[in-house]
């Protein structure tokens, strides 16, 4: 049933293609009342060192806002979060919190002819606006920067205006971005469990991306094999569709890990990631965190079976 509603989704994207009346996704994301986007053109740092405050978030963006000369827009408002996930400290979440604002200034044209900026959130001022004084944060915790576009006639578009059509592809243009506070990952064996509640493996939207295991600037791709597609990496196999596992050994010395999630298609992947000592770095919901559980009863969802955020995950097991 799975293969058919796919294929059938599939027959309606190839008819709507074919009747568009231009091939440019800009006129569709663009036309009449749609608004403007701020367009990822990279993210060139996704991870901040909490010991150093010039550390810093950056990226480069670029604004399209459906006129020739960019005068729809005003400004960019860009907010700070931080979302503890170190319990021992105590649960040190914030609410999101104004960092900056941008404006038509602080931009370039670019090689497109649009507006183009290179920004960067220090770790100084993030901790500055969140009022951390010291203790309330600790490699793990996660730092989302969310930027609202506002426009000259008052619209604001934002994360919650970021459609499927526009957060990935081209536009890249989620309008929020995670950055992991970090440290230099406990060396060792990671054990990865990966679930699908539909039973089928995954499908991630993309069969050339995983969960992206990056140390020191080496990436790795993990993923339990599909049903109904081919992953252009090794995957792990799995014998029931339900579950596969595997390991990923990090090697001592190294500086910098992360990992980062690229999507669920259909909303039914949840994975845990345990540390070389068995304890838990990263759970996708409550239900999973012990291990516990029928993973095969087709009802993992409902029993908090987690979604995985897009994104940079908050996994940091620190060396000692």
């Amino acid at each position: 049933m799975k293969n058919i509603f796919k294929l059938l989704f599939a027959s309606i994207l190839v008819f709507s293609v074919s009747c568009s009346d231009s091939d440019l996704t800009i006129n569709e994301v663009l036309d009449a009342e749609q608004g403007a986007v701020i367009r990822t053109i990279s993210v060139d740092n996704n991870v901040v060192n909490s010991s150093d405050e010039s550390s810093a978030w950056l990226a480069t963006v670029e604004v399209q806002d459906g006129t020739n000369d960019s005068s729809a827009w005003s400004h960019i408002d860009v907010y700070v979060e931080m979302k503890d996930y170190t319990a021992e400290n105590g649960d040190s979440t914030t609410e999101s919190l104004l960092l900056y604002t941008w404006t038509p200034a602080d931009f370039t044209t670019g090689p497109v002819g649009l507006p183009r900026a290179d920004v960067s959130a220090p770790w100084g001022d993030i901790k500055s606006v969140l009022g951390f004084t010291g203790g309330e944060y600790s490699p793990g915790d996660l730092l989302t920067i969310k930027m609202y576009l506002n426009l000259n006639d008052g619209r604001v578009f934002g994360p919650d205006s970021a459609a499927g059509i526009i957060t990935g592809g081209y536009f890249a243009s989620p309008y929020q971005y995670n950055a992991l506070l970090t440290c230099s990952p406990a060396p060792g064996t990671y054990t990865i469990k990966m679930y699908d509640n539909y039973g089928d493996g995954w499908q991630t939207g993309n069969y050339a991306l995983g969960l992206d295991i990056v140390a020191d600037g080496v990436s790795t791709q993990v993923a339990m094999c599909s049903q109904w597609g081919t992953y252009e990496f090794d995957c792990v196999a799995t014998t029931d569709g339900y579950f596969a596992e595997t390991t990923y050994d990090v090697p001592a010395g190294t500086e910098v890990l992360t990992w980062t999630w690229p999507g669920d298609q259909y909303g039914e992947i949840g994975l845990i990631i345990l540390g070389p000592a068995g304890e838990v770095a990263y759970s996708s919901g409550t239900y999973l965190a012990d291990g516990s559980g029928n993973y095969g009863d087709g009802m993992l969802a409902d029993d908090g079976f987690g979604f995985v955020s897009v994104g940079l995950l908050p996994v940091a097991i620190c060396a000692e």
